[in-house]
């Protein structure tokens, strides 16, 4: 069997094993091309088995590119300052939310429906776009863990959002908190009292 036809018979088994590592078709394609043309500069007379060797370099060099990436998204969290953050929630528009009513009833919902953890990844992630590895530095807790929350936090509200009345208690501090946050383009201290809410130390009701 010469290159080219081996190339032929292996690349959809080699892509497909890319593409469940990284779950991207783009770099899938990327990695077992790069994979390809290393074998072809190597003297593939040594190699004994051909399938066997593409197979483990198309999983090295994926594992080396997730590693690549993980390094490269936390050089990003690294470099990201405060002015920055303020800068970034500043451009999102809360200009449509009616914070003395809308946004009142809404907060109510949450507060009834979820429990604290749900609560603070739901609206971290919700209103101020918290990407996974943001909620899991944040709250210090697994991302899966969150993605799990994140789904039972939507499914509870789907739910139960069109039964629920509005009869509840007033506002907590922990809305108040949460409308400065958006009044003021910065989660910085709201993300504090998800934390003590969540630990069961949350400032009373006011």
């Amino acid at each position: 069997m010469d290159q080219s036809q081996a190339i032929a018979l292996y690349q959809p088994t080699l892509t497909s094993i890319a593409y469940n590592l990284l779950r991207s078709k783009a770099d899938a394609e990327d990695v077992v091309q790069e994979t390809f043309l290393k074998w072809l500069t190597i003297d593939t007379q040594k190699i004994e088995n051909t399938k066997a060797y593409l197979i483990t370099a198309v999983t090295n060099n994926c594992l080396k590119h997730l590693q690549s990436l993980k390094k490269k998204k936390e050089e990003y969290l690294d470099s990201i300052n405060v002015s920055e953050m303020v800068l970034k929630f500043k451009e999102n528009n809360f200009a449509h939310l009616d914070l003395e009513a809308d946004l009142t009833k809404a907060f109510k919902v949450i507060q009834a429906k979820l429990e604290p953890l749900e609560r603070a990844v739901y609206l971290l992630k919700e209103v101020f776009d918290f990407d996974y590895d943001a909620l899991h530095q944040a709250l210090d807790k697994k991302k899966d863990h969150c993605r799990q929350l994140m789904h039972r936090a939507k499914k509870k509200l789907d739910e139960e959002t069109s039964k629920l009345h509005f009869d509840l208690p007033d506002a907590t501090r922990l809305m108040a908190s949460f409308r400065k946050a958006c009044d003021m383009g910065n989660p910085a201290e709201f993300v504090q009292d998800l934390k003590k809410d969540i630990s069961g130390n949350a400032p009373k009701k006011i």
